[in-house]
This record gives C-alpha cells, structure tokens and sequence, in this order.
C-alpha cells in the first residue's frame, strides 16, 4: 500500500481492473463491478462515492445518447485511477456547465466533471471518449 493507502505495483504502466462493454441491461451491474475493483484497489470514503457516481453518471449518457451501449476501461498507473467510457454519440461541452435549476435534464457531464479531479472529453465522427481520472 502506498501513503494514500491504494495498492501499487511496482510497474510504471498502466495496470487493467475492468473492461466491459454495457448497454442499459447492464448498466446497474457495471455501476457494481466498478464500485468493487475501485473499493479493491483502495478507493474509499467519498472519493469512492464521487468516482463511482461519475462513472454511472457517463455510462447512463453513453446508452441514453450515445448509441445505446458502450465500453468502459478501468485502470491504475501509480497513485492514479483512470476511468475510460466510449460510445457512439456526438458527446457534449469538454467544460459542461450545471443547467438553470428549472431545466429538468443535462446535469450528468457537469456532475461527472464535478466529482472527478480530471475530466477529457474527445469527440469526433466515430463518437465520444471520455477519460476520468482521481487518486
């Protein structure tokens, strides 16, 4: 265990916890592996809750807009946990902005933004990427 209290390899690269493919069937049990291999690899408290819940928070848009389904990379390279969600969708703001509180929808990107130390954002003609990343 290093001093943040995560377990660590001696290897400098990156080091895989979870691949799945989901589409809304699976969404509840990738929501449960990832709260698993982030709670293994030491995550705990409420960083373990805001990792998680942005990870929900852009799989959910991954079905929702981007195509129906998804693919989602869970690693650790040293201290750092990384979170990689691909779709087929559009994506939206790299720097999404928390709508008037009358809007009932389209808080997801920002929640996700908010709860996550980095938040990438790539889109392009083959569809949307995003990386998170915490420690």
């Amino acid at each position: 265990m290093n001093e943040q209290g995560h377990s660590e390899t001696q290897a400098s690269g990156p080091q895989d916890l979870l691949a799945r493919e989901f589409d809304r069937h699976t969404l509840v049990r990738l929501r449960h592996e990832v709260e698993r291999a982030c709670r293994g690899w030491g995550l705990t408290g409420l960083t373990l809750y805001r990792f998680v819940v942005a990870v929900n928070e852009i799989t959910t848009n991954a079905v929702r807009h981007g195509g129906g389904h998804g693919r989602l990379s869970l690693w650790q390279q040293g201290p750092r946990l990384f979170c990689r969600v691909d779709d087929q969708g559009p994506g939206g703001a790299a720097e999404p902005r928390l709508p008037p509180p009358d809007h009932p929808r389209g808080r997801g990107l920002w929640l996700a933004r908010n709860n996550v130390e980095r938040f990438t954002l790539r889109s392009d003609a083959q569809g949307t990427s995003i990386v998170m990343e915490t420690s």
